[in-house]
Order: C-alpha cells, then structure tokens, then sequence
C-alpha cells in the first residue's frame, strides 16, 4: 500500500475537479480525501497499490477538461485510516 498526498494548483476550485478526483479513484481502487485549501489549491490524500496511486497523480496533471492545471506536488506520507474516498 501506497500513502501520498498531492497539492494540486492552478484553476482547480469551482470547476468540479474534487468530485473529478473522487471518481477516478474509485475507478483506480484508492482510498483517501479531495478537499479544498484556503489558498485556491486542492489537497489530495491517497492510499493504494503503488500503480493505482501513480496513476491518480498522473491524471491529477490534467484533472477534468473544465479545470486547469499549473502544478501538481506530491509527497509520501504515514499510513493513514481511509475506507473510502471523500471529498470536503
């Protein structure tokens, strides 16, 4: 299992991208959390298989066609406690 958490900027508020997110994780079989940041970013915290988590960061470069993206951080974090994925 896999545990990172991603920052994504750019035009990412407003524009569907959490629920985006949440979908495509589903999809992937990740575990974790979508939520809006204060500063205009989203915040991504994920946990699955080393390909799945690859993948969902992958795809969090492009995001759906209504947002834009500028930049995607990402780092590996301690196992966290998700059963699903959520968005908040």
């Amino acid at each position: 299992m896999r545990y990172m958490q991603a920052r994504v900027t750019g035009h990412v508020q407003g524009v569907g991208f959490r629920q985006a997110t949440a979908h495509r994780a589903r999809e992937l079989g990740v575990v974790g959390h979508a939520s809006n940041c204060d500063d205009g970013s989203v915040e991504v915290g994920m946990a699955g298989s080393h390909d799945a988590v690859t993948t969902l960061i992958e795809w969090l470069e492009t995001g759906p066609a209504s947002a834009r993206v500028d930049r995607v951080t990402s780092e590996e974090i301690k196992p966290q406690a998700w059963s699903d994925f959520r968005t908040g």
